[in-house]
C-alpha cells in the first residue's frame, strides 16, 4: 500500500481539527480561504486512507474528581497468559490504557482514580487477576507534556 500524500492544506486542516475536532468545516474553510466542500472532501479522503480515525473528546478528569494518575507495570507468571490478563484488565474501567511491552514489564497500564485510596483498590484489582505475578506502580505527580501537534508537525516536515 502506497503512502498517502498530504499537502500543506491537509496539514492545516489536521492542525485545526487536532485543536478542536468539533470545529465546523465552514470555519476551517474561511480560515484557509477554500470551500467547505473542499474541506469535506479532503477530510473524507484522510478518513478513507486511515489517517483520521474517528474523533475524540477531551475530558477534564480533575473536574470530574479523577485527578490521580498512576502507571502500573504488570509482571506475568507466563507470557502465554497475556491475552487472558488483558481481557480481565479491560473489565476494570479505571484502567484507561494498557500496552503489551518488552523489557521489564509484560503489560504497562495507566490508571485514573479519585485519590490514593481508590488507586490502591484499582491496583489490587489488577494484582488479583489470575496470571499476574506482581505489579509495580509509579505515581504521576504532574502531566508536563501532552502535545498532540509536535509529532504531527515533525512528520509533516519529514514527508
Amino acid at each position: 500500500m502506497s503512502k498517502f500524500r498530504l499537502d500543506e492544506v491537509d496539514h492545516q486542516i489536521l492542525d485545526m481539527l487536532i485543536d478542536n475536532t468539533r470545529v465546523p468545516f465552514t470555519d476551517i474553510a474561511k480560515k484557509l480561504l477554500i470551500s467547505a466542500g473542499t474541506v469535506h472532501v479532503r477530510v473524507k479522503k484522510m478518513e478513507d486512507a486511515g489517517i483520521i480515525q474517528g474523533s475524540s473528546l477531551t475530558l477534564d478528569y480533575e473536574k470530574l474528581g479523577y485527578s490521580f494518575i498512576a502507571y502500573v507495570g504488570v509482571f506475568l507468571h507466563n507470557t502465554s497468559q497475556t491475552k487472558f490478563v488483558l481481557e480481565r484488565i479491560n473489565q476494570i474501567p479505571y484502567v484507561t490504557v494498557a500496552h503489551i511491552t518488552t523489557g521489564k514489564f509484560n503489560i504497562f497500564c495507566k490508571i485514573r482514580a479519585r485519590d490514593t485510596k481508590h488507586a490502591k483498590e484499582v491496583i489490587f484489582m489488577v494484582d488479583d487477576i489470575d496470571g499476574v505475578y506482581r505489579t509495580e506502580t509509579m505515581i504521576s505527580l504532574e502531566e508536563s507534556i501532552n502535545d498532540k501537534k509536535r509529532l504531527m508537525h515533525t512528520i509533516f516536515k519529514e514527508l
